[in-house]
Protein backbone atom coordinates (compact mmCIF):
# COMPACT_ATOMS: atom_id res chain seq x y z
CA UNK A 1 0.00 0.00 0.00
CA UNK A 2 2.98 2.44 1.06
CA UNK A 3 4.79 1.67 -2.35
CA UNK A 4 1.21 1.73 -4.64
CA UNK A 5 0.15 5.07 -3.03
CA UNK A 6 2.80 7.04 -1.84
CA UNK A 7 5.60 6.58 -4.18
CA UNK A 8 5.02 8.67 -7.03
CA UNK A 9 3.19 11.72 -5.06
CA UNK A 10 6.73 11.35 -2.70
CA UNK A 11 8.72 11.71 -5.39
CA UNK A 12 7.02 14.34 -7.26
CA UNK A 13 7.52 16.55 -3.73
CA UNK A 14 11.51 14.98 -3.28
CA UNK A 15 12.26 16.58 -6.64
CA UNK A 16 9.85 19.75 -5.71
CA UNK A 17 12.58 20.46 -2.62
CA UNK A 18 15.63 19.97 -4.90
CA UNK A 19 13.90 22.20 -6.76
CA UNK A 20 12.97 25.13 -3.65
CA UNK A 21 16.86 24.97 -3.02
CA UNK A 22 17.97 26.10 -6.67
CA UNK A 23 18.24 29.34 -7.90
CA UNK A 24 19.47 30.74 -11.28
CA UNK A 25 22.86 31.43 -9.63
CA UNK A 26 23.40 27.65 -9.32
CA UNK A 27 22.94 27.27 -13.56
CA UNK A 28 25.51 29.46 -14.08
CA UNK A 29 27.82 27.45 -12.31
CA UNK A 30 27.92 25.93 -15.37
CA UNK A 31 30.25 28.32 -17.61
CA UNK A 32 31.62 29.56 -14.30
CA UNK A 33 33.08 26.60 -13.78
CA UNK A 34 33.36 24.54 -17.28
CA UNK A 35 35.63 21.96 -16.58
CA UNK A 36 34.41 20.42 -13.15
CA UNK A 37 31.14 20.48 -14.69
CA UNK A 38 31.84 18.77 -17.78
CA UNK A 39 33.74 15.82 -15.62
CA UNK A 40 30.71 15.43 -13.36
CA UNK A 41 28.19 15.33 -15.96
CA UNK A 42 30.71 13.01 -18.39
CA UNK A 43 30.78 10.44 -15.23
CA UNK A 44 27.21 10.86 -14.38
CA UNK A 45 25.80 10.62 -17.85
CA UNK A 46 28.18 8.00 -19.45
CA UNK A 47 30.84 6.61 -17.10
CA UNK A 48 28.50 5.31 -14.50
CA UNK A 49 25.69 3.40 -17.34
CA UNK A 50 29.03 1.94 -18.40
CA UNK A 51 30.34 0.42 -15.42
CA UNK A 52 27.23 -0.87 -14.34
CA UNK A 53 26.99 -2.39 -17.08
CA UNK A 54 30.18 -4.09 -16.93
CA UNK A 55 29.84 -5.02 -13.57
CA UNK A 56 26.29 -6.80 -13.47
CA UNK A 57 28.08 -8.80 -16.87
CA UNK A 58 30.83 -10.28 -14.50
CA UNK A 59 28.30 -10.55 -11.94
CA UNK A 60 26.03 -13.06 -12.98
CA UNK A 61 22.46 -11.49 -11.45
CA UNK A 62 18.73 -12.74 -13.06
CA UNK A 63 18.05 -10.84 -16.05
CA UNK A 64 15.45 -8.63 -14.64
CA UNK A 65 17.91 -7.64 -11.57
CA UNK A 66 20.81 -6.46 -14.34
CA UNK A 67 17.89 -4.21 -16.17
CA UNK A 68 17.26 -2.85 -12.76
CA UNK A 69 20.87 -1.82 -12.20
CA UNK A 70 20.67 0.22 -15.44
CA UNK A 71 17.89 1.73 -14.08
CA UNK A 72 19.69 2.42 -11.03
CA UNK A 73 22.88 3.76 -12.79
CA UNK A 74 20.62 6.34 -14.86
CA UNK A 75 18.81 7.61 -12.14
CA UNK A 76 19.85 11.46 -11.30
CA UNK A 77 21.62 12.20 -7.90
CA UNK A 78 18.80 13.46 -5.44
CA UNK A 79 18.88 15.62 -2.14
CA UNK A 80 20.74 13.10 -0.18
CA UNK A 81 24.02 14.08 -2.79
CA UNK A 82 23.43 17.99 -1.71
CA UNK A 83 23.24 16.90 2.10
CA UNK A 84 25.98 14.65 1.95
CA UNK A 85 28.13 17.37 0.45
CA UNK A 86 27.27 19.85 2.37
CA UNK A 87 28.56 18.19 5.55
CA UNK A 88 31.62 17.09 4.26
CA UNK A 89 32.37 20.63 2.94
CA UNK A 90 32.56 20.13 -0.56
CA UNK A 91 30.93 22.38 -3.27
CA UNK A 92 27.02 22.14 -2.67
CA UNK A 93 26.16 24.56 -5.38
CA UNK A 94 27.90 22.52 -8.16
CA UNK A 95 25.91 19.65 -6.57
CA UNK A 96 22.86 21.10 -6.54
CA UNK A 97 23.42 21.98 -10.26
CA UNK A 98 24.02 18.77 -11.17
CA UNK A 99 21.56 17.26 -9.75
CA UNK A 100 19.25 19.64 -11.33
CA UNK A 101 20.47 19.42 -15.03
CA UNK A 102 21.09 15.76 -14.73
CA UNK A 103 16.94 14.79 -13.58
CA UNK A 104 16.40 16.84 -17.06
CA UNK A 105 18.69 15.01 -18.97
CA UNK A 106 17.45 12.15 -17.32
CA UNK A 107 13.90 12.39 -19.23
CA UNK A 108 15.66 11.19 -22.53
CA UNK A 109 18.71 9.48 -21.30
CA UNK A 110 17.08 7.11 -18.86
CA UNK A 111 14.25 5.78 -21.56
CA UNK A 112 16.61 4.94 -23.95
CA UNK A 113 19.43 3.22 -21.79
CA UNK A 114 16.87 1.09 -20.19
CA UNK A 115 15.28 0.07 -23.53
CA UNK A 116 18.53 -1.26 -24.32
CA UNK A 117 18.97 -2.71 -21.40
CA UNK A 118 15.89 -4.76 -21.48
CA UNK A 119 16.58 -5.62 -25.34
CA UNK A 120 20.34 -6.73 -24.03
CA UNK A 121 19.63 -8.80 -21.01
CA UNK A 122 15.75 -9.99 -21.14
CA UNK A 123 15.66 -10.15 -24.91
CA UNK A 124 12.06 -11.86 -26.43
CA UNK A 125 10.94 -11.98 -22.42
CA UNK A 126 11.20 -8.31 -22.20
CA UNK A 127 8.03 -6.43 -21.30
CA UNK A 128 6.74 -4.18 -24.20
CA UNK A 129 7.83 -0.42 -22.97
CA UNK A 130 6.97 2.54 -24.52
CA UNK A 131 10.25 4.71 -24.89
CA UNK A 132 7.86 8.33 -25.57
CA UNK A 133 5.41 7.39 -22.69
CA UNK A 134 8.43 6.68 -20.36
CA UNK A 135 10.30 9.89 -20.82
CA UNK A 136 6.90 11.82 -20.68
CA UNK A 137 6.73 10.18 -17.01
CA UNK A 138 10.07 10.57 -16.09
CA UNK A 139 9.74 14.37 -17.67
CA UNK A 140 6.37 14.61 -15.05
CA UNK A 141 7.57 13.52 -11.89
CA UNK A 142 11.23 15.05 -12.16
CA UNK A 143 11.43 17.99 -14.39
CA UNK A 144 8.26 19.27 -13.86
CA UNK A 145 8.33 19.18 -10.18
CA UNK A 146 12.12 20.44 -10.28
CA UNK A 147 10.95 23.65 -12.74
CA UNK A 148 8.07 24.35 -10.15
CA UNK A 149 10.54 24.13 -7.19
CA UNK A 150 12.87 27.09 -9.16
CA UNK A 151 10.03 28.61 -10.14
CA UNK A 152 8.61 29.39 -6.25
CA UNK A 153 12.02 30.10 -5.29
CA UNK A 154 12.47 32.35 -7.31
CA UNK A 155 9.03 34.04 -7.27
CA UNK A 156 8.56 33.73 -3.52
CA UNK A 157 12.18 33.28 -2.21
CA UNK A 158 11.00 34.39 1.36
CA UNK A 159 8.42 31.50 1.76
CA UNK A 160 11.19 29.40 0.04
CA UNK A 161 13.98 29.90 2.76
CA UNK A 162 11.34 29.02 5.53
CA UNK A 163 9.75 26.35 4.09
CA UNK A 164 12.81 24.22 2.52
CA UNK A 165 14.45 22.95 5.91
CA UNK A 166 11.00 21.51 6.98
CA UNK A 167 10.34 19.91 3.30
CA UNK A 168 13.99 18.29 3.45
CA UNK A 169 13.10 16.87 6.93
CA UNK A 170 9.89 15.46 5.26
CA UNK A 171 10.99 14.51 1.70
CA UNK A 172 14.24 12.70 4.30
CA UNK A 173 11.01 11.19 6.03
CA UNK A 174 9.32 10.30 2.63
CA UNK A 175 12.96 8.45 0.98
CA UNK A 176 12.78 6.06 4.51
CA UNK A 177 9.24 5.42 4.35
CA UNK A 178 9.18 3.81 0.24
CA UNK A 179 12.66 2.40 1.11
CA UNK A 180 11.62 0.53 4.48
CA UNK A 181 7.96 0.18 2.70
CA UNK A 182 9.07 -1.42 -0.33
CA UNK A 183 11.75 -4.32 1.49
CA UNK A 184 8.83 -4.83 3.90
CA UNK A 185 6.98 -5.61 1.15
CA UNK A 186 9.36 -7.72 -0.77
CA UNK A 187 11.39 -8.88 2.43
CA UNK A 188 11.77 -12.72 1.30
CA UNK A 189 12.78 -11.50 -2.24
CA UNK A 190 15.51 -8.79 -0.54
CA UNK A 191 17.40 -11.65 1.65
CA UNK A 192 17.05 -14.31 -1.11
CA UNK A 193 19.06 -11.64 -3.35
CA UNK A 194 21.02 -9.70 -0.65
CA UNK A 195 24.41 -12.08 -1.55
CA UNK A 196 24.50 -11.34 -5.53
CA UNK A 197 22.56 -7.87 -5.49
CA UNK A 198 25.08 -6.70 -2.75
CA UNK A 199 28.60 -6.92 -4.25
CA UNK A 200 27.27 -5.86 -7.41
CA UNK A 201 25.63 -2.03 -5.58
CA UNK A 202 28.83 -2.04 -3.43
CA UNK A 203 30.94 -2.53 -6.54
CA UNK A 204 28.89 0.45 -8.18
CA UNK A 205 28.97 3.04 -5.45
CA UNK A 206 33.39 2.06 -4.59
CA UNK A 207 34.49 2.53 -8.39
CA UNK A 208 31.81 5.47 -9.06
CA UNK A 209 33.26 7.14 -5.63
CA UNK A 210 37.01 6.54 -6.59
CA UNK A 211 36.64 7.48 -10.72
CA UNK A 212 34.42 10.61 -9.84
CA UNK A 213 37.11 11.83 -7.26
CA UNK A 214 40.20 11.13 -9.28
CA UNK A 215 38.86 12.42 -12.75
CA UNK A 216 38.17 15.19 -10.65
CA UNK A 217 41.77 15.50 -9.88
CA UNK A 218 43.19 14.17 -13.05
CA UNK A 219 41.67 17.41 -15.02
CA UNK A 220 42.92 19.38 -11.80
CA UNK A 221 39.91 20.99 -10.40
CA UNK A 222 39.79 21.82 -6.25
CA UNK A 223 39.58 19.46 -3.80
CA UNK A 224 36.36 20.69 -2.82
CA UNK A 225 34.92 20.13 -6.77
CA UNK A 226 36.71 16.84 -6.54
CA UNK A 227 35.08 15.25 -3.60
CA UNK A 228 31.38 16.66 -5.33
CA UNK A 229 32.73 15.28 -8.10
CA UNK A 230 32.79 11.61 -6.69
CA UNK A 231 29.40 11.86 -4.31
CA UNK A 232 27.13 12.97 -7.59
CA UNK A 233 29.00 10.30 -9.55
CA UNK A 234 28.29 7.55 -6.05
CA UNK A 235 25.04 8.56 -4.85
CA UNK A 236 21.67 8.24 -7.11
CA UNK A 237 17.99 8.75 -6.49
CA UNK A 238 17.12 5.38 -5.12
CA UNK A 239 13.40 6.51 -5.35
CA UNK A 240 13.34 7.40 -8.74
CA UNK A 241 15.23 4.10 -9.24
CA UNK A 242 12.09 2.25 -7.52
CA UNK A 243 9.47 4.25 -9.24
CA UNK A 244 10.39 3.30 -12.98
CA UNK A 245 10.83 -0.05 -12.33
CA UNK A 246 7.52 -0.37 -10.45
CA UNK A 247 6.19 1.57 -13.78
CA UNK A 248 7.50 -0.27 -16.53
CA UNK A 249 6.39 -3.78 -15.15
CA UNK A 250 2.93 -1.43 -14.55
CA UNK A 251 3.02 -3.34 -10.40
CA UNK A 252 0.55 -1.87 -8.18
CA UNK A 253 1.24 -4.10 -5.38
CA UNK A 254 4.32 -4.05 -3.92
CA UNK A 255 8.17 -3.51 -5.28
CA UNK A 256 8.71 -4.70 -8.61
CA UNK A 257 11.78 -7.21 -9.25
CA UNK A 258 13.45 -4.09 -11.45
CA UNK A 259 13.01 -2.27 -8.55
CA UNK A 260 14.79 -4.18 -6.25
CA UNK A 261 18.21 -3.04 -6.99
CA UNK A 262 17.29 0.72 -5.98
CA UNK A 263 15.43 -0.83 -2.85
CA UNK A 264 18.60 -2.33 -1.66
CA UNK A 265 20.68 0.63 -3.03
CA UNK A 266 18.77 2.80 -0.96
CA UNK A 267 20.09 1.15 2.36
CA UNK A 268 23.40 0.01 1.02
CA UNK A 269 24.32 3.67 0.01
CA UNK A 270 24.54 4.94 3.49
CA UNK A 271 27.13 2.06 4.72
CA UNK A 272 29.40 2.41 1.87
CA UNK A 273 29.13 6.22 1.65
CA UNK A 274 29.75 6.68 5.31
CA UNK A 275 33.14 6.36 5.14
CA UNK A 276 34.39 7.77 2.19
CA UNK A 277 32.14 11.01 3.93
CA UNK A 278 34.59 9.88 7.42
CA UNK A 279 37.72 10.09 5.13
CA UNK A 280 37.32 13.20 3.69
CA UNK A 281 35.88 14.93 6.80
CA UNK A 282 39.56 13.56 8.11
CA UNK A 283 41.56 15.51 5.40
CA UNK A 284 39.56 18.88 5.24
Amino acid sequence: MIIDVFLPISLIFIMFTLGLGLTIEDFRIVFRFPKAFAVGIINQMIILPLVSFIIVSLIVLPNEMAVGMMILACCPGGVTSNIITKLVKGDTALSISYTAIVSIATVITLPLIVGFSMEYFMGSDAPPINILSLGLTMFIITAVPVCIGLYVNTKYNTFANSFTLFANKISTLLFIIIVAGALVSEWNAFINNLKSLGPAIIALIISMLFIGYNSGKLFNVNKKQAVTIAIESGIQNATVGITIGNLILNQTNGLSILSLPSGVYGILMYLVCLPFVYWVLKRI
